[in-house]
């Protein structure tokens, strides 16, 4: 298989002897199926390892690849298990797993290693491998086109097999991100998926698979509802959870233990996080002082703008690291989105030559946001971004460290889109919500909600549920924090302290 189909097919074969210890911890588990499924057999590692752990069991396995499937056919008559198998090339999009899954007697197995792979990696080769579209998670509008409504393959094909088995007992044992597993558990739990118990058991993905991501085995029983949680555990030997991760109203928790401790840390914040601006073409936008001086882009031509435009720049790198004084520079087309960018020629004439030079790159940019859109536009750009003084905090990186940002050479810092912050007209204010959102009492909160393995696991949305005047008084800092928004607020103090307590009610 060449590198692009291996790639649209999420083609990652498990080893035999990661096959093997799975089975042997299933039985371990006391899991032992009359009959065993793997959806996207492979090469049949699964089935021929279902083959030895569950001497009695009818298998079952199914793979597009019909090079695979006779390969697997080869290692199930050496496994001497060709008499209870039955194997077929069959495309998971076009099946019927409702009426496959309801044919099945006695206790039913799901196992296997579904393509990692994402629906948008397979749009960009080309491929075919993906189920029909459809915003199956149910975003709306601006959230399905900036990069939400990109999915895993494996998480739309478990939320079709959890589906399809409607309620009835089955075991579903799966390799997946972890990510992935987390995904589904929401889906079901929130869609009446009949979720008895999950459990997640991490692998090596790096060892196993020369994957640098974060990997897991579900571990799923259907057939009736049970608790909304699952423990998580490093390794399939482990005897104890290092965590349990769990859903609190519509939202999953990374620690629901710690969650239901400090859940009245949570609630309605008075400030509006926002994320950087977006522009998504960091060659050209993005510049700083080369060795002569001169303004220098990624392109490596030095160029000579006016300031009208050129704004100090500040990435998740810098705010993660605490830094605070930028070294770069981003050049800001327009202060809202939609602002026509005509003036630009008029006011700034080496700068609108300068990006009509790389307008190309400009028109270039795959995002559905920027379609039909002013030559040059930009997103995620306010008047918000303009403030002098700022709070703000990279989204990719696992610990949340809020940083007092002031304004540079007299004008606002901005930054990249994989940040978010918060606005100030006084630096008074700014500093004492940083100091509130760097206590212990916020910190730990914070741990209990975000996933440290997720590509960005600081998002809007987490942050906007931190209720400032309830982590304030647990840090000791309400009165500090009330005096300055007394002073200068878009508040009164009243509905500040009114909208603090407003905590959303979750289960405990």
């Amino acid at each position: 298989m060449n590198t692009n189909r291996k790639i649209e097919f999420g083609d990652f074969q498990t080893p035999e002897f990661l096959a093997k210890q799975v089975c042997d911890f299933l039985v371990q588990r006391g899991i032992l199926p009359d009959v065993v499924l793997e959806p996207t057999c492979g090469v049949g590692s699964f089935l021929v390892a279902a083959a030895e752990s569950f001497s009695q069991a009818k298998l079952f396995g199914w793979d597009i690849n019909t090079k695979y499937v006779e390969q697997t056919r080869v290692a199930l008559s050496k496994a001497n298990a060709s008499d209870r198998v039955t194997v077929a090339t069959q495309d998971f999009f076009k099946h019927n797993w409702e009426t496959e899954l309801a044919g099945f007697q006695g206790h039913l197995l799901i196992l296997g290693n579904l393509p990692w792979v994402t629906n948008a990696t397979v749009s960009s080769l080309n491929g075919a491998n993906v189920p029909a579209k459809q915003n199956f998670q149910g975003f709306r509008g601006i959230e399905a086109r900036t990069g939400k409504s990109n999915f895993d393959i494996s998480e739309w094909m478990l939320i079709q097999l959890v589906k399809a088995l409607r309620g009835r007992p089955a075991t579903i044992a799966m390799l997946c991100k972890t990510g992935i597993a987390r995904k589904l558990l929401r889906f079901a739990w929130q869609n009446d998926g009949r979720i008895a118990s999950a459990s997640l058991h991490r692998i090596d993905a790096k060892k196993y698979f020369g994957a640098s991501v974060d990997a897991c085995l579900l571990l799923i029983q259907t057939g009736s509802a049970g608790l909304t949680e699952a423990p998580v555990f490093e390794s399939l030997g482990a005897k104890t959870p290092s965590k349990v991760l769990g859903l609190a109203g519509q939202d999953l928790v990374s620690d629901i233990r710690i969650y239901r401790k400090l859940k009245h840390l949570e609630g309605l914040s008075p400030y509006q996080w926002r994320s950087g601006v977006k522009h998504d073409c960091s060659s050209v936008m993005e510049l700083w002082r080369g060795d002569r001086n001169f303004l220098e882009n990624k392109l490596g031509e030095e160029v000579e703008l006016e300031s009208d435009y050129l704004f100090p720049l500040l990435k998740c790198s810098d705010l993660a690291n605490g830094r605070t004084e930028p070294k770069r520079f981003v050049l800001v087309t327009q202060t809202r989105v939609g602002e026509d960018t005509s003036e630009i020629a008029v006011k700034a004439p080496h700068t609108w030559n300068y990006l009509d030079s790389h307008r190309q790159l400009f028109d270039a940019r795959k995002s559905s946001i920027y379609a039909k859109r002013i030559p040059f536009a930009l997103f995620g750009i306010g008047e918000y971004s303009f403030a002098p003084w700022k709070v703000a905090v990279s989204g990719l990186h696992k610990i949340p460290r809020f940083v007092l940002v002031e304004p540079f050479q007299e004008k606002p810092v901005l930054f990249d889109d994989a940040c978010y912050f918060l606005g100030f007209e006084t630096k008074e204010e700014a500093k004492i919500v940083a100091e509130i959102l760097n206590s212990e009492p916020c910190q730990r909160f914070l741990s209990s909600l975000l996933f440290e393995d997720s590509k960005r696991p600081i998002t809007v949305e987490l942050l906007q549920r931190l209720n400032i005047h309830a982590i304030a008084k647990e840090a000791g800092l309400v009165d500090e924090w009330i005096s300055v928004r007394n002073q200068k607020s878009s508040y009164p103090v009243e509905n500040i302290e009114m909208q603090a307590e407003m905590v959303m009610e979750r289960p405990s």
